[in-house]
């Protein structure tokens, strides 16, 4: 089955579907599937800048990160 084919059915069941719990039960699914998304997509983002910032020499040493974060 293809991902138009579940789509469509979904969408039937969906819509034949009264029982408010289920309803709100896939749209809770739905939205945190979609958070999952966008977290992990900022998250490799920034790893990947990290990881730039490294081999360009942009670290700051064990002593100025102690300095910045006592204060």
């Amino acid at each position: 089955m293809s991902a138009g084919e579940i789509k469509t059915e979904l969408r039937q069941m969906i819509d034949r579907e009264t029982d408010m719990s289920i309803l709100e039960a896939i749209r809770t699914i739905l939205l945190k599937t979609g958070l999952n998304a966008v977290l992990k997509e900022k998250l490799t983002m920034r790893a990947l800048k990290s990881e730039e910032d490294i081999k360009a020499g942009r670290v700051l040493g064990k002593e100025e990160v102690i300095r910045k974060t006592s204060r």
